[in-house]
């Protein structure tokens, strides 16, 4: 048997944008349910985080996660388990109060069944797994209990585990340990949106790019094969943010007359500007863009005569805001620890990005 594996959905996410929804969407209905539907696929199982706001819901957001998410898979006859995540809890120390069960619970629980309170054993073709919610003090010793004595061989939930990728080059130092899951042939989990495998443990990554620190990075989801135990990458094929890097030398209007923007539409895009020596081209190549629906395009001048200025006082402007903070934190002097610092302005960049 073979089972859809998704996880960090995170319906509302920036702000409830209508952007992000539509790309949300668009990954559902191209990738997602076409290929459950082609290859016969009956049980998805999502590990946490199915909603982005703790506290609140938008209806517009309720609306569309209902309408083109939940529903259409029961309509296809697609049981759905789903645990609760950090991101579906209103509590830090209890899931008692959740989205999941305050939102969803219309929803007929034999094909929509939310795993909230503590770990439970599911069993697909005679294939045990130890399914688990996020690890809060409330359910943390029943937790560890459940981890300790399953027979289980396979556990899926949503975990903060130390020493993996939060995306990429920022490293969880807190959290769970390695050593808690190494009885398991195969650990999968939610909560990190940088998908990465280290021994036994696979961190799924989230299903699409959500702002500018996932670019370039691989989205989509897993299939799980109950018999085998292994794992197989599908591939999300969209992206929503592109950097195109400009230099009219040899460019003609020809070329931008026939530039290819069907991949644009809805997108966020920077234009690093390397050289430009032909004002009229460069504003046939923006006007280019702006017509192919692009939501934001942001122009990026490369910095000219490299050898005046000094390397420190440089700034890549076309690098994402982490990766451009955490560089300003290493160049600086100072008794504190920088990983704690880095670790702050993480955690206060990513609560600025979903204001």
């Amino acid at each position: 048997m073979k089972i859809a594996l998704i996880t960090d959905s995170h319906y509302g996410v920036r702000n409830d944008s209508a952007v992000v929804a539509n790309f949300q969407n668009k990954f559902f209905y191209d990738v997602f349910l076409p290929y459950l539907k082609e290859n016969g696929i009956t049980e998805v199982m999502h590990l946490g985080d199915l909603m982005d706001r703790r506290k609140y819901v938008n209806y517009v957001t309720l609306k569309n996660v209902k309408d083109n998410f939940i529903l259409p898979l029961l309509k296809e006859h697609i049981a759905v388990n789903v645990v609760v995540g950090n991101h579906d809890v209103y509590y830090k120390n209890t899931n008692s109060v959740n989205s999941l069960n305050e939102l969803f619970a219309d929803i007929d629980p034999t094909s929509f069944h939310v795993h909230w309170d503590k770990p439970v054993e599911l069993v697909y073709d005679g294939q045990k797994i130890l399914f688990c919610p996020w690890i809060c003090d409330e359910n943390y010793d029943a937790s560890m209990k459940a981890i300790a004595e399953t027979d289980a061989r396979v556990l899926m939930g949503h975990f903060e585990i130390e020493g993996f990728e939060m995306h990429r080059g920022a490293i969880c130092e807190h959290g769970q340990k390695v050593d808690l899951f190494s009885k398991f042939d195969l650990v999968c989990s939610g909560h990190f949106h940088h998908k990465s495998t280290h021994k036994n443990i696979a961190y799924l990554g989230a299903p699409y790019e959500m702002n500018w620190n996932d670019y370039g990075d691989e989205r989509g989801f897993h299939i799980f094969d109950t018999e085998t135990c292994e794992l197989e990458f599908i591939r999300n094929p969209y992206s929503m943010f592109h950097k195109i890097d400009y230099s009219d030398n040899d460019m003609t209007i020809e070329d931008i007359a026939n530039l290819n923007t069907s991949e644009l539409t809805g997108s966020y895009i920077k234009v690093i500007v390397h050289n430009k020596n032909n004002p009229y081209i460069f504003d046939l190549f923006i006007d280019r863009l702006q017509k192919s629906g692009a939501v934001d395009i942001k122009i990026i001048d490369d910095h000219l005569n490299l050898d005046l200025v000094e390397e420190d006082g440089l700034v890549d402007e076309a690098q994402d805001t982490l990766t451009i903070l955490n560089r300003y934190v290493d160049t600086i002097e100072f008794r504190g620890d920088k990983k704690q610092v880095e670790h702050f302005l993480r955690e206060l960049y990513i609560e600025a990005i979903n204001l």
